[in-house]
């Protein structure tokens, strides 16, 4: 399962309605190659869900996955951060093995 602290699911929840997204409207959570460290984190919104997508509900708000991008976040939590060092979602990964200096890249 894939978890949202509660500052992420506020920030989801602002830019679903600043942007007038329909209800419908999930967090779309995967990884690519790429990036530093080998895998890419992606973040997106998606109405669009497939059977085969693993789907959670965290307060409301649904975040899908496909399933071979699952493998390397099931158990990630995605917190947000607004501080002087930037802003932006962050990945709390127990799956992987080492990350980037930027956070946004990791190797298994």
């Amino acid at each position: 399962m894939i978890q949202l602290t509660e500052r992420a699911t506020k920030e989801i929840r602002r830019i679903i309605a600043e942007q007038n997204m329909p209800q419908a409207t999930a967090l779309r959570v995967g990884v690519k190659g790429g990036g530093c460290s080998g895998f890419s984190y992606t973040l997106g919104f998606d109405d669009q869900i497939s059977e085969v997508d693993q789907v959670s509900e965290v307060e409301g708000v649904r975040v899908v996955c496909d399933p071979k991008s699952f493998l390397y976040l099931n158990g990630t939590q995605i917190d947000f951060e607004d501080n002087l060092m930037g802003r932006g979602f962050k990945f709390g990964n127990p799956n992987a093995a080492k990350s980037c200096g930027c956070g946004e890249s990791f190797a298994v």
